[in-house]
């Protein structure tokens, strides 16, 4: 028999303008085959109070609404307010009960009970204001609101061609944008464009927030859901792993459900700006009065021959994924008459895209079409190009045509393709106008959640990775197109990683931070005292901290010195004990600093004095002139400045003040041997390609002046990047003097000594992928081991720090605080691959005396085998999985070295 439980739970209140309806209903369809033998059932049903009756009965079924009090509590009988005629003239007893009725058939050979399929889920309530009616919300939280204003169909092409800003590039290529229409509008389209002679249509609808269409008189509105805090701004991201095909699908059902529980009305929202007649009452019959967006699109396939529809999903700002690149480069590769094969005196397809408005989306969409239609038809034409005032490019766009094969003419012809496209959006008009608000902002406010300087230093970022990847789809076209595409973009892009270092090298206003920030109060100078605590206890002696050595070798570490501690370390390096006549001293450290009465001071945000401001350049020569136009403020300002010490501020008057090349320079004229280069690394992620050259070349050369040159490496603390060049350092002196004996892994029993001995599952990837990978990652092991001897008090070992660092990820952190730590783990634990890499190549290499730069050999050899495509996917697969994680991709992980922003200070070069 059905269970007793009560038919519809409790409103429970959550807030004042939200409900939660609960309904605990076990799903019952219960069909019993009995005979005559059986009756015995039926009798004791009987003596529960069943009526018998011959002739149809109606069944009684409650409003999801009407057992509800005022008070918000539940009755516990039923209403008979909806009623359900049962047509089966041997319906023979109909039982009511708290769950739903049960009806036993004639001969007690069938009972079953009737359900409202809609009530087993649970749906919340909510409103946008006080003022307006409560309804149902989608997916809980969302408000069902028209997609496309009249006053945004800027064209006025609405009622001619029935799509809002309907257009077609500038010049003879068959290709079209438009805004969102509704089902009838888009027939029209089609109707048009099929009476304008045009046989193959591909139409890509390129939006990636879902979409449905709901019926109204004679038509299919659009309609998208919107967050009660933006109701004008659509959702991006909210499919997580489903589709946004899935998504609408689902959004559909609810919506048909809420019609159901609301007496077929569904409440969605046109006027979000006045909100006159507001919510709206659409009438819901049936499933098909709501049409997903796959509906719309692909039905006319089954009427025109030349037709074909696409789902492209592009982002609302920046460049797309590469895996959308590689969706629109798929839909190439199969369309026959897309193809270089096809004939150039047949008329190519027309291409039809389509976003919301129309225009950022869509504009950006239709280039690429027009890239794809120059190819197609060899059309080199670039005379529209030079219709306006030629711009100074930005440097990474400068420095990407440099080192692009025939980049000069890749970017005219992006140029050219946007020209056609500008219509209604110049895609590289808009950087320049970007990045002109952003310098013209003086006081920094707040606006949208950031400062007024973050958001359009977003857009400016965003507009000009979009152009940058024009430029590269464009080059990756030229050279795929002919080969039919044998790789996609992705993996293209990770045959030419330098183009993600180019990328994370957009943002390089630093350079041009005016020196006066410091002088006027905008930053302040922080110690070295406060930056390096001196946990190895070598100040007394050394004059500096953290200095230390590689046992039984001539390599040594120290945090960021003054002048005195150089003469220190270079007396210690050059007595009697250790006769080191000639020393290589590599600064590592990628901050400016300077030397003030003595003492080291770094320029810092006065709210995140933790937080390095790295200067985004490799040339010494460049660090240098930022660091003398400092001094040369501080000393020309002659003002008291504030410091950061160990444990206090304070306000200090600078007498002296030297950079950190004029302490070597005094040196020099002492120490003959002495050679002072200035090599930056990264504070936290791996040294860069052409780092681990410069630190490779330097050694070597060092090493053929005199064998016995002593290597000294600083960083601010003497820390991380000390570390990693003295690994560097280590390695290569012995491929070139020998290797120590590796011993065999000794057996530990601790928490997670399979992580600490480095094991991942990425790296072991890395390892089974590099010829005698195994051997290799035991040779850096023994460097990192030797290297770490005497840094017990450091606490730092980067086998270790990887994993610590991912254990500190907490589920009571923020957010914010979560990112960081899985950012810094990652950074460590590529910086550890790519030793290993860099350990291989030496062994590979060494047969040409390294002729081949470790830069040229990661693109030439390592990419060709897959290594930065492992990179792609750089993650602790033990634990996540890597396509939903954004650090995972190189694109994303090399851009952000910190999470936490720093403020905005010079100009966008």
């Amino acid at each position: 028999m059905p269970s007793s439980h009560t038919l519809f739970g409790p409103w429970r209140k959550t807030g004042s303008r939200e409900k939660v309806l609960e309904v605990e209903i076990a799903p019952r369809l219960i069909l019993v085959a009995a005979d005559l033998w059986q009756l015995g059932c039926f009798c004791s049903l009987w003596s529960m109070g069943t009526t018998a009756s011959a002739a149809p009965q109606p069944v009684y079924v409650a409003s999801p609404l009407d057992n509800v009090h005022a008070n918000g509590m539940a009755q516990s009988s039923m209403s008979p307010v909806h009623m359900v005629n049962i047509h089966n003239n041997k319906a023979k007893s109909i039982i009511t009960n708290k769950v739903a009725p049960v009806v036993i058939t004639y001969n007690c050979r069938q009972e079953f009970q009737i359900h409202d399929t809609v009530l087993k889920a649970n749906y919340k309530v909510g409103r946008i204001s006080d003022s307006l009616p409560e309804h149902y919300l989608v997916k809980g939280e969302y408000f069902m609101v028209q997609d496309v204003s009249s006053k945004a169909d800027v064209l006025n092409t609405t009622s001619s061609y029935g799509a809002p800003n309907f257009r077609q590039v500038k010049g003879a290529y068959p290709l079209y944008g438009m805004g969102q229409p509704t089902l009838n509008g888009f027939k029209q389209v089609l109707q048009r464009l099929q009476t304008q002679g045009q046989q193959e249509i591909i139409f890509f609808c390129i939006r990636e927030e879902p979409v449905v269409f709901l019926h109204k008189d004679d038509d299919f509105v659009p309609y998208t859901p919107r967050r009660k805090e933006n109701l004008h701004e659509n959702l991006q991201g909210l499919q997580g792993e489903e589709t946004v095909e899935s998504l609408e699908l689902s959004i559909r059902n609810e919506l048909h459900d809420f019609a159901k529980l609301s007496k077929n009305i569904l409440y969605v929202y046109n006027d979000i700006e006045f909100f006159k007649d507001e919510p709206q009452k659409m009438s819901i019959l049936c499933e098909e009065d709501i049409h997903v967006t796959e509906e719309v699109y692909k039905r006319p396939m089954f009427t025109m021959q030349g037709y074909r529809y696409f789902r492209l999903p592009l982002p609302v700002e920046g460049a797309p994924l590469e895996d959308d690149f590689d969706a629109f480069v798929n839909i190439l590769r199969e369309s026959p008459s897309l193809c270089l094969g096809h004939s150039t005196s047949r008329v190519p397809p027309t291409l039809v895209f389509s976003c919301q408005v129309g225009v950022g989306r869509t504009n950006l969409a239709m280039i690429l079409g027009t890239l794809v239609m120059k190819r197609l038809k060899g059309d080199s034409q670039l005379a529209e190009a030079g219709t306006s005032e030629p711009r100074p490019l930005f440097q990474v766009i400068q420095s990407l045509i440099k080192k692009l094969p025939n980049g000069q003419q890749l970017m005219e012809e992006v140029n050219h393709a946007i020209a056609l496209c500008s219509e209604m959006h110049n895609i590289k008009e808009a950087i320049y106008e970007n990045a002109s608000k952003l310098e013209g902002i003086g006081e920094d406010y707040q606006t949208q959640g950031s400062t007024t300087k973050e958001y359009f230093l977003n857009r400016t970022k965003q507009s000009l990775e979009r152009y940058f990847y024009l430029i590269v789809f464009n080059a990756y076209l030229h050279e795929q197109y002919p080969l039919a595409f044998v790789s996609n973009f992705s993996q293209w892009m990770c045959c030419h990683a330098w183009l993600y270092r180019l990328l994370a090298r957009m943002d390089v206003s630093e350079l041009s931070a005016p020196a006066e920030l410091l002088t006027k109060g905008a930053r302040v100078l922080v110690a070295d005292e406060y930056l390096a605590p001196d946990v190895l206890s070598t100040i007394k002696e050394m004059k500096v901290a953290n200095f230390r050595r590689v046992p039984k070798m001539p390599v040594y570490g120290v945090a960021q010195p003054t002048s005195e501690a150089i003469g220190a370390v270079l007396a210690h390096l050059t007595d009697e004990k250790r006769k080191h006549n000639h020393v290589l001293w590599i600064n590592v450290h990628e901050e400016l600093a300077l030397e003030g009465n003595g003492q080291i001071f770094i320029p810092r945000e006065p709210s995140c004095l933790d937080q390095p401001i790295p200067v985004p350049t490799s040339d010494p020569q460049l660090l240098q002139k930022l660091e003398t136009s400092l001094k040369e403020e501080i000393l020309r300002a002659q003002k008291w400045l504030e410091v950061t010490l160990e444990q206090e501020k304070q306000m200090k008057m600078f007498k002296s003040c030297l950079t950190i090349q004029e302490i070597f320079n005094q040196h020099k004229s002492s120490h003959q041997g002495l050679v002072y280069k200035r090599i930056p690394l990264p504070d936290c992620s791996s040294p860069r390609e052409e780092d681990f050259d410069k630190l490779h070349e330097a050694i070597r050369n060092a090493l053929a002046e005199d064998p016995h040159t002593a290597f000294v490496f600083n960083c601010a603390n003497g820390k991380s990047r000390s570390t990693t060049a003295m690994v560097v350092a280590v390695l290569t002196l012995w491929h070139l003097k020998g290797f120590p004996e590796c011993t065999d892994d000794e057996i530990v029993s601790v928490p997670d000594a399979k992580y600490t001995k480095g094991e991942f599952e990425v790296v072991m990837r890395v390892v089974r992928l590099l010829p005698d990978g195994h051997k290799r990652k035991k040779e850096v092991d023994l460097a990192l081991d030797s290297i770490s001897e005497t840094m017990t008090p450091m606490h730092y070992h980067l086998r270790e720090m990887i994993i610590s660092i991912y254990r500190q990820i907490k589920p009571e952190k923020t957010e914010k605080e979560c990112k960081q730590q899985l950012l810094r783990s990652l950074q460590f634990l590529e910086r550890y691959i790519y030793l290993i890499l860099f350990n291989t190549y030496l062994h590979l290499e060494k047969k040409d005396s390294w002729h081949r730069s470790f830069s040229v050999w990661m693109e030439q050899v390592a990419a060709r085998a897959g290594v930065y495509d492992i990179l792609n996917q750089l993650c602790f697969s033990e634990f996540e999985d890597p396509r939903v994680m954004t650090l995972a991709r190189l694109r994303y992980r090399w851009q952000q070295q910190d999470i936490h922003s720093l403020p905005f200070r010079g100009e966008f070069i």
